[in-house]
């Protein structure tokens, strides 16, 4: 049987305006804001940024978190934030993008370099 998710998530502008809302699938909807081709609140706005995103395994749990939320001061919601990205990076800015995974050096011809080489794949 296939382990279900839902999240719970904020999108920020640069401005820092901020969107609550809840999915089944946080790549599909992040790529949805980010894409910005609906008149919705996110386009106007241009809350293209994942700032913080919660785990649910049922649809019931992650709606009632988003509802939670939304009752909050900005103040509150904020501080949420910024528990665990005080920098309010994108979270999902390398999503889809190559990984380095770390190959040990093949023998030195000239022992002069012992520095590890990368190989990247796609994730």
């Amino acid at each position: 049987m296939r382990d279900r998710r839902y999240f719970a998530y904020m999108m920020a502008s640069r401005s820092r305006v901020l969107y609550i809302g809840m999915t089944n699938n946080m790549v599909r909807r992040d790529a949805e804001h980010k894409e910005r081709k609906s008149d919705s609140f996110t386009a106007k706005h241009r809350c293209t940024h994942l700032v913080w995103y919660e785990i649910y395994h049922s649809p019931t749990a992650a709606i009632a978190r988003e509802k939670q939320l939304k009752g909050w001061t900005r103040a509150k919601k904020i501080a949420l934030i910024e528990q665990t990205n005080p920098d309010w990076r994108d979270l999902s800015e390398d999503w889809g993008k190559p990984i380095e995974l770390y190959k040990e050096p093949a023998p030195a011809k000239d022992e002069k370099s012992s520095q590890p080489t990368f190989n990247t794949l796609s994730s």
